[in-house]
C-alpha cells in the first residue's frame, strides 16, 4: 500500500509540474503574441488558440504563428533590398512619363501607393491581352516558347503532370534543342507530384534548369514557416512577352478531379512592353534567392532586350509577399477600394477579408457604390468555405452584392475600378495570400484592358447565383454557430 502511494504521489508531483510548466507556456507565447503586434483579429485569434487549446495550440504557434523566412532566406532578401529597389526604380526613376491628366488622377493616387509601399513605379506602353479559355492559353503560351530566342523563364505555385501541360515540356524541350535557356522555379509543396513525375525527369534531361522554391523539409519547422508558399505565376518569353494571372501549370481536366468542386475556371494577361521587365526583376530575383547564391548582386538572367513602348496601357507590376512589409498589398487594396466612386467587382476563390478590407468594402458600398463580390458556390477548403460564409452575411446587410458562381471553382482574381483601373493576379482576398504568400499582382490602369475583363466578371456572374439576404438569414442557428466559430480563426487561415 504504501508502495502504492508513493508511486501515486510521484506521479501527482510530475503531472502537476507538467500542467504549471504548460501553464507558463502559455503565459509566455500570450505575451510574444501580444508584443509581436500582428493584426488585431490574428493577436486575438492566436490567444484563443493558445490559451483553449492545451499542447496543441501553443504547439501550432510555434509553427505557424510567426513569419519565419530563415534565417538565409531573410539574410539574402536584405542584401538584395537596395539592389532590388534600384532596378525597379531604373525603370522609370522619375515616373514623368505618364500623362495622369489623360489616364485619371485617380489612377495616380493608387498608383503612388504602389511605388511608396513596394519600390516599383507605374510604367506606361504596354499592350496587355486578356485571355480566359484554359486551352487558348495553353496553345498561345506553347506558341511563345516555340518562339523564344534566348531564354524561357517559367515560376509557379503548381505544376501538376498530365494532360496539356505535357505539350508545355514537348515546347521546352524543343526550345532546349535551339539552345534556348530554360528556368523552372516551382513551389516545393505545391508541385510535389511534379518532381516525383516523368515529365521533371525528361526537363531536366534536357538541359532545363529546375528549382524548388521555399522546400518543406519537416527538420526545418523549428526554423523556418513550412505553409510560406511561392504563389505566384509568371512566365517569360525573351524579357518581351510576360505572362501572369491565376492559372497554375495544370490541365483543369486531370487537377483535382474528386474534390467536388468541378474545373478551376481562371484568366490570364499576356503582357508586352516595359511591364514585362518588371516580371523580369521580380522572377530574378526569386531564382537568385532561391538557387542559394550569396553573391550580394542580382545578375540580369533575361536577354537584355531594350525596353520597348508597344501599347498605351500603364501597368504597375506589384510583388508582394512577407519578405516585403506585410500589410503593403492590402495597403494597396484598400486604397483602390476607398478610391472606387461609381462601382467596385471583385472575383475571388478564397473570400476571408481582413477587418481593414471588410471596413472598407461596407463603407463602399454604405457610400453608394455598387460592390459586387463574386466568389465561387463550392471551394476545396471547409474551413475557408464557412468562415467565408460568416463574412458574407454582414456584407449583404451593408448592400454589398454577392454572387456564387456554379461553372465550377472560379480562380480567377480579379478587381476592376469604376471602368478605368483593374487590379489582376495571383492574389486571393484572404489572410494567406495577403501576408504569407508570395503574390504578383498587376495594376492596369487602362479603359479598354478593364472593360475587356469588366466583361469577363459579367460573363462568370452569368453562371452565377444572387445571395438572397431575407433566405440567408432563415439558416439554422447551429449553421450560424459554425459560421462564427470558423470566423474566430479566419485571420489564421
Amino acid at each position: 500500500m504504501g508502495d502504492y502511494l508513493n508511486a501515486l504521489s510521484s506521479w501527482a508531483v510530475w503531472y502537476f509540474a507538467a500542467v504549471v510548466s504548460h501553464f507558463l507556456i502559455q503565459i509566455m507565447l500570450v505575451i510574444r503574441v501580444i508584443t509581436i503586434r500582428q493584426g488585431v483579429g490574428a493577436t486575438l485569434a492566436w490567444i484563443m488558440v493558445i490559451s483553449v487549446m492545451p499542447v496543441v495550440g501553443p504547439l501550432a504557434y510555434m509553427v505557424i504563428g510567426e513569419l519565419r523566412l530563415g534565417r538565409a532566406h531573410a539574410r539574402q532578401i536584405q542584401n538584395l533590398a537596395a539592389t532590388i529597389a534600384s532596378r525597379f526604380n531604373a525603370l522609370d526613376p522619375l515616373g514623368a512619363g505618364i500623362d495622369w491628366d489623360q489616364v485619371g488622377r485617380e489612377c495616380e493616387h493608387l498608383s503612388r501607393a504602389g511605388r511608396n509601399t513596394l519600390q516599383v513605379p507605374a510604367l506606361p506602353g504596354n499592350d496587355l491581352e486578356l485571355i480566359s479559355e484554359w486551352e487558348k492559353i495553353f496553345d498561345r503560351l506553347i506558341e511563345d516558347i516555340d518562339s523564344a530566342k534566348i531564354n524561357c523563364d517559367f515560376q509557379f505555385y503548381i505544376w501538376h503532370p498530365g494532360g496539356r501541360s505535357e505539350e508545355i515540356v514537348n515546347a521546352i524541350e524543343r526550345a532546349r534543342q535551339r539552345g534556348v535557356i530554360c528556368r523552372i522555379l516551382v513551389d516545393s509543396l505545391g508541385s510535389r507530384k511534379f518532381f516525383r513525375s516523368v515529365e521533371h525527369g525528361r526537363l531536366i534531361q534536357a538541359g532545363a534548369q529546375v528549382l524548388e522554391a521555399l522546400p518543406g523539409r519537416i527538420w526545418r519547422i523549428p526554423f523556418v514557416r513550412f505553409d510560406l508558399r511561392m504563389h505566384r505565376k509568371i512566365v517569360l518569353i525573351d524579357d518581351r512577352i510576360g505572362w501572369t494571372g491565376s492559372l497554375n501549370l495544370v490541365d483543369p481536366r486531370y487537377f483535382k478531379k474528386d474534390a467536388g468542386v468541378g474545373l478551376w475556371v481562371d484568366a490570364m494577361a499576356r503582357v508586352q512592353g516595359p511591364a514585362v521587365e518588371a516580371l523580369a526583376i521580380t522572377f530574378q530575383t526569386d531564382w537568385h534567392i532561391e538557387s542559394g547564391s550569396t553573391d550580394m548582386n542580382l545578375p540580369d538572367l533575361t536577354g537584355n532586350q531594350p525596353i520597348v513602348h508597344v501599347g498605351t496601357s500603364v501597368v504597375q507590376v506589384l510583388p508582394s509577399g512577407p519578405a516585403f512589409s506585410v500589410d503593403s498589398i492590402e495597403q494597396i487594396l484598400i486604397t483602390a477600394i476607398y478610391s472606387a466612386r461609381l462601382e467596385l467587382v471583385i472575383t475571388s476563390p478564397y473570400f476571408v477579408p481582413s477587418e481593414s478590407l471588410f471596413m472598407a468594402l461596407k463603407s463602399a458600398a454604405q457610400r453608394g457604390v455598387r460592390v459586387i463580390v463574386i466568389v465561387p458556390r463550392k471551394v476545396d477548403s471547409l474551413l475557408v468555405r464557412y468562415a467565408s460564409r460568416a463574412f458574407k452575411g454582414h456584407l449583404l446587410e451593408a448592400g454589398v452584392q454577392i454572387a456564387l458562381f456554379q461553372g465550377g471553382l472560379l480562380h480567377t482574381k480579379s478587381v476592376t475600378l469604376d471602368g478605368t483601373t483593374s487590379l489582376f493576379g495571383s492574389l486571393n482576398m484572404d489572410p494567406r495570400s495577403l501576408r504569407l504568400n508570395f503574390e504578383i499582382t498587376l495594376a492596369v490602369h487602362d479603359r479598354q484592358f478593364t472593360a475587356n475583363l469588366r466583361r469577363l466578371q459579367e460573363s462568370y456572374l452569368a453562371q452565377s447565383e444572387w445571395m438572397d439576404l431575407k433566405r440567408w438569414n432563415e439558416r439554422s442557428h447551429l449553421t450560424r454557430f459554425v459560421e462564427n466559430a470558423a470566423q474566430l480563426f479566419g485571420p489564421l487561415l
